[in-house]
């Protein structure tokens, strides 16, 4: 009697433990939204605003931007605003734990936002504003690994959306050529952080 009710309490232990990994799992990548970035990031989000990525969500809407739907072969008149295969694009963290799932449940992660390149927000938003109040010193790469992604290192998630799947690429028209180097430039300006080593 004693052993099966060792046993259920490990159990229940277990159980309990691996309950709190998958919710502080999720609360890792849920994602905050380009506000919660402004706030310590002004000028990059005024940088940012001024790029087609800003408004990508826009384009999804019936009769906007008409000329290059028929271009590419989409329906000018359709509203793609819950069509999953353009949600990936012009969304944030579309079909991902904690990313946008609909403009009514999670207006806040419309259109392609700082996010999209740098990864879901919420734990290394917590330790940047932890640097902040402290104005101590960090490094990159403490922050990286807790799940912050310095595009410029690597093309890989420009890809995901800057690929020859999308119905806007160089096939339609030459200027959806996908080039890194000049994107990047264009997201947004790069400034320096304070507080860095």
């Amino acid at each position: 009697m004693l052993k099966k009710t060792l046993v259920a309490g490990i159990s229940v232990i277990f159980m309990m433990t691996f309950s709190l990994m998958v919710l502080s799992n999720a609360e890792a990548v849920d994602y905050v939204g380009g506000k919660k970035c402004k706030a310590c990031h002004i000028k990059q989000f005024k940088s940012w605003k001024k790029t087609t990525m800003a408004t990508s969500f826009e384009n999804l809407k019936p009769n906007v931007k008409a000329e290059e739907k028929k271009k590419a072969g989409l329906d000018p008149a359709k509203d793609y605003t819950a069509d999953a295969n353009c949600l990936k694009c012009h969304t944030t963290g579309y079909g991902k734990p904690g990313g946008f799932t609909s403009f009514e449940e999670t207006p806040k992660l419309i259109n392609v936002q700082c996010e999209s390149c740098h990864g879901p927000g919420a734990t290394y938003r917590k330790t940047m504003k932890t640097i902040q109040k402290k104005k101590s010193s960090y490094a990159s790469a403490d922050l990286e690994t807790e799940g912050l992604t310095i595009p410029s290192e690597d093309e890989k998630g420009c890809l995901e959306c800057h690929s020859a799947d999308s119905p806007f690429n160089e096939k339609v028209d030459p200027k959806y050529k996908f080039n890194f180097k000049e994107r990047l430039e264009k997201t947004h300006e790069h400034f320096p952080l304070k507080y860095k080593k």
